[in-house]
C-alpha cells in the first residue's frame, strides 16, 4: 500500500457549527471538487491515496464529516442526515465552491443525493454544479437490507472463515500486533471486494458507530425513488458502480434513471472501484469532469 503525502493545504472550518477537519491536493487554482467519503462515521483518508490520482487536474477538497475522524466531537447530540446536509452548505460556503462539484462515494454518494435534492427545493444557500456518485449507498431502505444481507453472507463464507480462524490461531496478536491489527482490518471488510485480496490495498479506517447509528436511524424506512424526489434534481450527474459491489446494482440503476445520468457499471470490482479497478474509474471520472469542448465556429 503506498504511503499518503501530506496534504498542499489542511485546517479546520471556522463557520460550521463544529469544527470539520478538511484537507486539499491538487493546484489551487484548478476546477475544485469536493469529495464526500464512505461511513457514515468514517473518515476521508481511507479514499487515499488512489484518489489523489485526480489531484493532477482537479483541486480536491476532502473533510471528515461530523462525529468521525477529527471531526470528532464530544457532543452527544443526535447526528442526522439533515446535520450532515446542512455542513455540506456550510462547507461549500466557506469553500466559496458554489455551485459545487461534488464526488460522493458510498455513504457519500447518498448524502451528495440528499444535499441536491434539498438543494433543488430550496432549502439549502448552495447550489450543485455537478453530481458524480461512486458506487452510492443504497437509495432506499429495502436495498439497503439487501446489501447487509449479502455482505454477511460474504464475510461468513467458508473462506473467509477459515482465514479468520487461521489469523486467531496464528499467535499474531502478540507476536506483531499491528501486523494483526491490519489483517483483522483485511477480513473485516473482505466481502466488499470482487477479489477479497485486493483488501490489503485499502487504507484501514474506522467507523463511529454511534454516528453510524445515530444517521441509519435518522432515515428510517427512507424511499428516495418516491414521490420523485430525484426526479427534481435537475444537474449534470454520473453514477459509477462495481458490478460486484453487495449494493445492488439495481439500487445505482434507479438513481442513474432518475437523474437522467450516465450509469457506468465496471467488471471486476466491488464496492471499491478506486482499488480494484483504478484505471477505469479515473478514466470514467476523467471523462465526466472534462470541460464542454467548444462550439465550432
Amino acid at each position: 500500500m503506498a504511503p499518503i503525502p501530506p496534504p498542499r493545504a489542511s485546517g479546520f472550518t471556522t463557520t460550521t457549527p463544529v469544527p470539520l477537519y478538511w484537507a486539499e491536493y491538487g493546484p489551487p487554482d484548478a476546477s475544485p471538487v469536493l469529495v464526500l467519503h464512505g461511513g457514515p462515521g468514517a473518515s476521508h483518508d481511507y479514499l487515499l491515496p488512489q484518489m489523489l490520482a485526480l489531484a493532477d487536474a482537479n483541486r480536491l477538497i476532502f473533510y471528515d464529516q461530523r462525529g468521525g475522524g477529527q471531526s470528532k466531537s464530544a457532543d452527544r447530540e443526535a447526528i442526522t442526515w439533515q446535520t450532515q446536509v446542512a455542513d455540506v452548505d456550510v462547507v461549500i460556503q466557506e469553500f466559496s465552491l458554489d455551485p459545487a462539484t461534488i464526488l460522493g462515494y458510498s455513504w457519500g454518494g447518498l448524502l451528495a443525493i440528499l444535499f441536491a435534492i434539498e438543494a433543488a427545493a430550496g432549502r439549502t444557500r448552495s447550489r450543485v454544479a455537478k453530481l458524480l456518485l461512486v458506487d452510492p449507498a443504497p437509495v432506499t431502505a429495502e436495498y439497503r437490507r439487501e446489501f447487509e444481507a449479502e455482505f454477511a453472507r460474504r464475510q461468513n463464507s467458508e473462506s473467509l472463515t477459515r482465514l479468520r480462524e487461521e489469523l486467531a490461531a496464528s499467535g499474531l496478536r502478540k507476536s506483531d500486533p499491528e501486523a494483526h491489527r491490519r489483517r483483522a482490518f483485511e477480513l473485516s471488510v473482505a466481502g466488499y471486494f470482487a477479489d477479497p485480496g485486493a483488501a490489503h490495498d485499502l487504507t484501514p479506517f474506522r467507523v463511529m458507530a454511534r454516528v453510524q447509528d445515530s444517521v441509519w436511524e435518522s432515515l428510517g424506512e427512507y424511499d428516495l425513488t418516491r414521490r420523485k424526489q430525484l426526479d427534481s434534481v435537475h444537474v449534470p450527474a454520473l453514477v459509477i458502480h462495481g458490478r460486484e459491489d453487495p449494493i445492488p446494482l439495481e439500487s445505482s440503476e434507479a438513481i442513474a434513471r432518475a437523474l437522467h445520468a450516465s450509469l457506468v457499471a465496471i467488471d471486476g470490482a466491488g464496492h471499491v472501484p478506486y482499488v480494484e479497478q483504478p484505471a477505469e474509474l479515473f478514466a470514467a471520472i476523467r471523462s465526466f469532469l472534462a470541460p464542454a469542448a467548444p462550439p465550432p465556429t
